[in-house]
């Protein structure tokens, strides 16, 4: 009997981390879209309050900075070009209520009457599981072009 009770809780385990990886390729997944449509709240709600986004040229700490990133004339302005933020499938590792992911993500922008990569990125994401599942503390992205850190962020999640 003993075995079949430890057969049930390996089996509920598995399932457990199954589901928690799906949910946060999920989570990361839902970014691009969401950057995209300018949902800039819902891009925020992502993240935990307090966590952080940190890209090559800038850093920002909690939703109101994302908030504003997504609403800048910047980022607005390659929304109307036409952009395309694709986040590739991440290796996900969960260790309990945190998790690590890696992967990789384009930015695709429209110009003249094409698309253009604009910028591919190794990213680093932390999360943790909390009352309402899945959020983001830091995520970190790195230009891939030929330093060493951006490569040594995605051997760092595998």
């Amino acid at each position: 009997m003993s075995d079949s009770i430890n057969d049930w809780a390996a089996l509920e385990a598995r399932i457990q981390r199954l589901e928690d990886e799906a949910d946060i390729a999920r989570l990361i997944a839902s970014y691009g879209p969401l950057v995209d449509a300018g949902s800039a709240e819902a891009v925020a709600a992502l993240w935990e309050a307090g966590g952080v986004y940190d890209v090559d040229e800038l850093v920002m700490h909690g939703h109101g900075e994302i908030v504003a990133m997504v609403e800048s004339a910047n980022h607005q302005g390659w929304i109307a070009g036409g952009c395309a933020h694709f986040v590739g499938p991440p290796v996900v590792t969960v260790i309990g209520d945190d998790a690590v992911a890696v992967c990789h993500s384009l930015m695709i922008v429209h110009q003249a009457g094409r698309f253009v990569v604009r910028r591919a990125t190794a990213n680093h994401w932390r999360l943790r599981r909390g009352e309402t599942g899945w959020k983001v503390t830091v995520r970190t992205n790195r230009v891939l072009d030929g330093r060493a850190e951006s490569p040594a962020l995605l051997a760092s999640g595998c």
